[in-house]
């Protein structure tokens, strides 16, 4: 997936950021779309939300989004083995 601007994901951050008190956040909106995407494809459709919420978890408590997708890549690979 490229990084070209999703008009109504980006005005949906827009509102939504501030709604739930978080103010000016850096939203890594591609790395969340193909992680939802490779999971849902991998593991089950609804695993996909599940894990986002999960990784928003994650990263609130210190890791980053990288670390997240590397660990969520390994898993998805090891169930396909």
């Amino acid at each position: 997936m490229t990084d070209k601007p999703v008009p109504n994901l980006d005005s949906w951050i827009a509102d939504l950021t501030p709604a739930l008190g978080l103010g000016d956040v850096d939203v890594p909106l591609h790395a969340l779309l193909d992680l939802t995407r490779d999971v849902a494809h991998g593991v089950a459709r609804p695993a996909g939300p599940i894990t986002t919420y999960l990784v928003g978890l994650a990263v609130a408590e210190g890791m980053s989004v990288d670390e997240a997708q590397a660990v969520i890549a390994r898993l998805v690979q090891e169930r396909s083995e």
